[in-house]
């Protein structure tokens, strides 16, 4: 006879980590299937050089809501944090520099050095962004709202205009509209997912990231031990409440009988039988690939082939003797801390040039690149003396046009160290070793339909109940008992939590409403 379980949970990705935890607080005992050999998805460290340990996709944790962290009492199980300050160093080619601190004031008095006027508007530009993101955050760790929810709820308050904005305006004006110096509306410009700086709801999708604001600076930084470190402590905490974890082991396909989901069969041929399945997998390879199509309404496959998957990134590695010389900008005996977080981003056609051809599908030549050296901070990453850093990269094509990323990787990744070594000249000499992600190799190693570390782009069009567009809103799925708990769904990818704890949620509200 085939093991069952109450609950499986298919991926030992962080939210699938999180949605195990909770289901075993409240006594449903599951089961945690991951394909690797260790748990953690896209939120892991890995030995990529020998002796350097890397955070190999996801970077850092400024959206790990503090409920989960509490709940899950992560800090009982070995998690902690590095606080980051300043937040940010960023750079520009004519010797002007900016650093981010978390003290708005302080940031002011950096704006201040290049552009008097931009540094006033400071408080204004950190107030819309409070509002905006507040206004998305209130919902995280619920049921996802509609946009007309949404709408009623600020109608008539100062949030309502700032709604608005978020929908309907775009980020190349809302910077033009604060700022006058092209080096600080250089050093402001983002779009993240939403890719086009000119496109109406550009300023939704990087409200999404800028959540993070709300969390408890305790719960803010760059992990001890690198991002694994959050989901070694989760898999610690599922462990000590009686959450099974199989590693390296990996399901064929979601088992569906009469409508429902029954359970799982691995490629060994194994069947585990369950009364509840959650999908930690995206939801174009949770329905396009681990489950029958036969189980499915034509018209809802064709509707998750349409879900967006576009927008992609590029991940760099690398080893170092040495941190790279920013003296030119800090001055001598600078404080390595300083760059912990390094942002390249000269300025706002930079920035539309780096988006405009990933469109195209060519590989960049000018990437916005978010540096990050977790080593200044934690020493146990390197051995002694030695740094890592890990660059993401915005934007690349998901597929290029003119040739392959395995073409293309080393070009890519020789033409990121030379950006590089312009602001910090011992750059190159100071590298051991490097290796680039692509998208390609994103899906390769994780399983990210598209190398889409989201799961599915965060823009405007998909999120609330439009991530993603289910009969059934929130995490089930057309197919009783199965659920989806990850990046894909409501509030959105990073690393928040959020998803699993949602999911969770409306497994044991369906559950109490279950017959028996």
């Amino acid at each position: 006879m085939p093991d069952r379980y109450p609950a499986i949970v298919v991926g030992g990705g962080h939210n699938g980590l999180v949605a195990a935890n909770y289901l075993a607080q409240s006594g449903i005992r599951s089961l945690v299937i991951e394909r690797r050999d260790f748990v953690g998805g896209a939120c892991v460290t890995e030995e990529l050089f020998p002796g350097f340990r890397v955070s190999s996709c996801s970077y850092i944790c400024h959206m790990l809501q503090d409920k989960v962290i509490d709940d899950l009492e992560l800090r009982n199980h070995g998690f902690d944090v590095h606080y980051l300050e300043p937040s940010r160093f960023q750079p520009f080619p004519n010797g002007d520099y900016l650093l981010g601190w978390h003290d708005d004031d302080r940031t002011a008095d950096e704006v201040r050095r290049i552009s008097p006027a931009d540094a006033d508007r400071i408080p204004e530009w950190f107030a819309f962004w409070e509002r905006a993101c507040g206004i998305l955050h209130r919902h995280f760790l619920e049921e996802p709202p509609t946009l007309t929810e949404v709408a009623a709820s600020v109608r008539g308050t100062p949030d309502e205009p700032v709604f608005e904005r978020m929908l309907t305006g775009n980020m190349k004006d809302l910077v033009e509209e604060y700022f006058e110096s092209e080096t600080v509306r250089g050093a402001y410009i983002d779009a993240q997912d939403a890719g086009d700086i000119h496109a109406p709801g550009s300023i939704m999708a990087v409200a999404y990231i800028k959540t993070g604001m709300f969390n408890d600076d305790r719960n803010v930084g760059i992990p001890h031990g690198g991002m694994g470190g959050i989901t070694q402590a989760m898999a610690r905490a599922a462990e000590a409440r009686g959450v099974e974890i199989r590693t390296g082991v990996e399901i064929d396909r979601i088992t569906v009988s009469n409508g429902r989901a029954t359970g799982v069969v691995l490629t060994s041929g194994e069947r585990i039988e369950a009364d509840v399945v959650l999908s930690n997998a995206d939801p174009k390879r949770t329905f396009l690939s681990l489950v029958d199509h036969d189980a499915l309404e034509p018209a809802f496959v064709n509707r998750v082939k349409r879900y967006k998957t576009n927008v992609s990134y590029l991940k760099f590695h690398c080893a170092l003797s040495e941190a790279p010389d920013f003296s030119a900008y800090l001055g001598d005996g600078f404080d390595p801390r300083y760059l912990a977080q390094t942002r390249i981003c000269p300025s706002v056609e930079y920035f539309e040039r780096s988006w405009d051809e990933a469109r195209r599908g060519l590989p960049p030549t000018a990437p916005v690149m978010h540096i990050q050296i977790p080593s200044v901070y934690d020493t146990s990453l390197t051995p002694p003396g030695k740094h890592v850093m890990s660059i993401w990269a915005l934007y690349a094509p998901v597929t290029l046009s003119q040739s392959c990323w395995d073409d293309e990787r080393q070009a890519t990744g020789e033409r990121m160290i030379d950006i590089i070594d312009g602001y910090a000249p011992n750059f190159r000499d100071s590298i051991i070793d490097w290796e680039l992600f692509t998208p390609q190799d994103l899906e390769r190693r994780v399983y990210l339909t598209d190398g889409n570390i989201r799961h599915l782009d965060v823009t405007s069009e998909q999120l609330l109940t439009q991530r993603p567009n289910h009969r059934r809103s929130g995490y089930g799925t057309p197919i009783d008992g199965l659920y989806l708990c990850g990046g894909g769904t409501h509030p959105g990818g990073e690393v928040t939590g959020a998803p699993g704890h949602n999911a969770a949620m409306a497994v044991l509200r369906d559950w109490e409403l279950r017959p028996g």
